[in-house]
């Protein structure tokens, strides 16, 4: 089955379905990650010709994830970091349109449209137009995943709220999730920050607990063809 992840930023994919792509890919799915943004330059401080390295340094964490994860492919297309509402959206729209085509996946994965983060929001909105439905589309279901320090930090003040009704049993690829995250040193953080290898671990405790397992990512299904 071919798999496409959808994110905006570098280290979204790892936080919102790291232990999925990792439980995908050791099953024989070929997983394929689309990184929308460039992730860096909104940074306070950030400077694109003294830091071009730094860029060159985040790219090259996510391909390092991407194949810790078990990812078939990593691919980054640039879009300006927490500016993508200065994006058309057709633009955007039409770079995911182009990957689907290219890759055919069944399921894809993308960021929750009720998050805090513009970038999410934009990616969301674009995944639903470039997955719609007609009689060559072949994706037949899409989810959304949450991502710390945006999804639960909208505080559920934005629509559509993240309502998980979709888990994937992460309970094997738990540690593959956290050692994944550990290569983005620039967007690790200590407890009790979203991001920590604790809060990552008790989240994934909470939603496997809900559904009798040891450990879960949680999602929204946003449609699915049975």
């Amino acid at each position: 089955m071919n798999v496409l992840v959808i994110a905006a930023h570098p280290d979204d994919e790892v936080l919102g379905c790291g232990g999925t792509i990792a439980r995908l890919a050791a099953g024989g799915d070929a997983v394929s990650i689309l990184i929308l943004a460039e992730g860096l330059t909104s940074r306070v401080g950030f400077d694109p010709v003294r830091d071009a390295g730094a860029l060159k340094v985040h790219q090259e964490r996510a391909w390092r994830a991407g194949a810790l994860l078990g990812a078939k492919e990593v691919r980054l297309t640039g879009f300006p970091d927490n500016r993508m509402d200065t994006v058309p959206l057709l633009d955007v729209t039409q770079a995911i349109e182009r990957e689907i085509a290219r890759v055919r996946p069944e399921i894809v994965f993308t960021q929750h449209g009720g998050d805090l983060n513009v970038d999410h929001v934009v990616t969301f909105r674009a995944t639903l137009t470039a997955t719609r439905p007609m009689s060559n589309c072949p994706v037949r279901r899409v989810y959304a995943y949450e991502v710390g320090s945006s999804t639960e930090w909208a505080f559920q003040q934005f629509e559509p709220r993240f309502q998980a009704q979709a888990f994937f049993d992460i309970t094997s690829q738990l540690e593959t999730k956290i050692a994944a995250m550990e290569i983005y040193e620039s967007e690790a953080r200590l407890f009790p920050h979203p991001r920590s290898p604790e809060a990552l671990r008790a989240n994934a405790r909470r939603w496997g607990a809900t559904v009798g397992v040891q450990a879960a990512e949680a999602f929204c299904c946003i449609r699915e063809l049975c």
